[in-house]
């Protein structure tokens, strides 16, 4: 009887604690792609226009952020009682910051332009990323502000290299990491997202997101409205 007691409870034991089955790459898309409304729902994504407030050491600066898939891209930014902006199209860019001295619209420059390019896809770099020419790669795990998560390695089709975080509770993306270039010195730049919701349409996006400019709170996402492209003209 005690030996029968013994084996009951070893096999319990065992049936406790083994190992959770290890998610394959497919397994962590498919979660979160789930996540975030559905393969269909988030290939109907068209056009995004995005306005928050960035907060920089104390100073709040409105930005309004409008795209459109695979067209270009228009960030508006009102500071210190001037207009600035930032175009980018697929082969193009133009930047006009007068709030740092600019007294013309410059080019970005190209390994910044790698990076900006890959946004303009509004359907994220998960959905179809073979056909697209994307590596996508489940490198492991990491814990970001306490969130158990996913780390993906993502190298786009130009060459542009990020990490992706998925936590694994909520499976929606919490920060990203990749290197750029500022002033001529290379940075190491991420970027954290929180506070998802679902806007009128039914599109889950981060509210707030957090980097190395600052924290930006976002109120008002609208999505598939009319843009019109000339909004994206590269002067």
């Amino acid at each position: 009887m005690q030996k029968i007691t013994f084996i009951l409870l070893y096999m319990l034991a065992v049936l406790g604690f083994q190992p959770a089955t290890a998610q394959t790459l497919d397994e962590v898309i498919g979660n979160y792609l789930t996540a975030m409304g559905g393969k269909e729902k988030m290939m109907s994504l068209n056009t995004v226009k995005i306005q928050g407030t960035l907060n920089v050491q104390g100073t709040d600066i409105s930005i309004v952020v409008t795209r459109k898939h695979l067209v270009g891209s228009r960030s508006d930014i009102s500071v210190m009682g001037t207009e600035n902006y930032q175009i980018v199209t697929p082969d193009k860019s133009s930047v006009f910051m007068p709030v740092q001295g600019q007294s013309a619209p410059e080019a970005m420059p190209d390994d910044q332009l790698k990076f900006a390019v890959n946004q303009l896809d509004l359907q994220g770099p998960f959905i179809n990323h073979k056909e697209k020419g994307t590596t996508v790669e489940l490198v492991g795990k990491e814990t970001v502000d306490g969130m158990d998560c996913n780390k993906l390695k993502v190298v786009f089709k130009n060459g542009a290299l990020v990490y992706y975080f998925i936590d694994t509770k909520t499976n929606r993306i919490c920060k990203t990491n990749t290197k750029t270039a500022i002033n001529g010195e290379e940075v190491d730049l991420s970027t954290t997202y929180t506070n998802y919701k679902q806007n009128a349409d039914g599109f889950w996006f981060p509210y707030t997101s957090t980097n190395m400019r600052g924290e930006t709170n976002y109120d008002k996402i609208e999505t598939n409205i009319a843009v019109d492209n000339s909004i994206f003209k590269v002067n």
